[in-house]
């Protein structure tokens, strides 16, 4: 599909992955005029009414469905009804109007939180119904798994172009680095920065460490996104991250070193770990779009750690 000539809806394209959507698909050529954000002060995405508002204000092409009520572990233990209903009614609304107001490919941004607790690493897509999502975060999980039916329900009954792709844990330049509702990095490297500045001996990081994780850059998730969207048609979910995990514990020590904070880490253990590992096998996505993601994860961080550095609030 050339993007080019297109009308694309990108919700949550002011966001954090969303807004880098958006420049990927103006390197893409696509005009500015032919891209529309809709923002959550205009158009609220969870009421019905408001969403047909939207496919009435711009006749869309392409629908990137990215806007989501999303955090941490600490935010998803602490709002999980919250995340679900916003999620289940967002994904079902933006999805089904796409289909009733004749786009022609609606793209859904799924999440890793789908994954059973257990699932065998790499995880594979073919495991994602192999068990319940780790409870801290199954809430939001099992409400982007449901856009993933809805998706593969309208392209069996009306032959709709739906894709859904799951989302490994993403990090990078304009992230939410607040400490009350931010993902593992962002809020590490702003308790690093802040007690370094502070002359502060130590910061508390939950958990053991024990837990691996798998980062995806943002810039690379923005290309996977704009690859699928222009040569991926199939109903099977896809993932997308880069193939490779670190340990908590290992993270830390990383981040420590680049923030060059001499402080303890203390690990309070009565906070969740969350799901145990996360790793995802990522052939499908090399083989069907092409995707592999490029920037180092060492180098990724440092361009974080420089950004919020640079655009922080003091």
């Amino acid at each position: 599909m050339n993007l080019k000539d297109k009308k694309i809806i990108v919700t949550g394209g002011s966001g954090f992955l969303g807004s880098h959507v958006v420049e990927k698909l103006m390197e893409r050529g696509c005009l500015k005029e032919n891209i529309f954000i809709p923002r959550s002060k205009e158009y609220n995405l969870t009421i019905e009414t408001e969403v047909q508002r939207m496919y009435d204000n711009f006749k869309a092409d392409i629908v990137i469905h990215i806007a989501a009520d999303i955090g941490g572990i600490g935010y998803s233990k602490t709002h999980p009804a919250s995340q679900f209903y916003n999620n289940l009614l967002m994904n079902t609304y933006v999805q089904d109007l796409a289909y009733k107001n004749q786009v022609q490919k609606f793209i859904g941004i799924g999440s890793v939180c789908a994954y059973p607790k257990f699932t065998p690493v790499p995880f594979k897509e073919e495991d994602l119904w192999n068990g319940y999502p780790e409870e801290t975060n199954a809430a939001y999980g099992l409400s982007k798994k449901m856009m993933l039916v809805q998706s593969q329900a309208y392209r069996q009954q009306y032959g709709f172009n739906a894709i859904h792709l799951l989302m490994i844990n993403l990090y990078g330049p304009k992230d939410n680095f607040s400490l009350e509702s931010s993902h593992v990095i962002p809020a590490l490297i702003r308790k690093m920065i802040e007690a370094k500045e502070k002359n502060k001996k130590s910061i508390e990081v939950w958990g053991d460490g024990s837990a691996s994780r798998e980062f995806i850059y943002v810039e690379d998730a923005a290309e996977a996104i704009v690859l699928a969207t222009e040569k991926y048609d199939k109903e099977e979910p896809i993932n997308i991250g880069n193939g490779s995990e670190i340990s908590i514990k290992e993270l830390v020590e990383t981040l420590k070193e680049l923030i060059d904070f001499k402080g303890e880490i203390i690990w309070d253990k009565s906070k969740p770990n969350g799901q145990p590992r996360r790793r995802l096998d990522i052939t499908k996505a090399q083989k069907e779009f092409y995707f592999d993601a490029k920037i180092d994860f060492r180098k990724g961080l440092e361009k974080t750690i420089e950004w919020y550095k640079m655009n922080r609030k003091k």
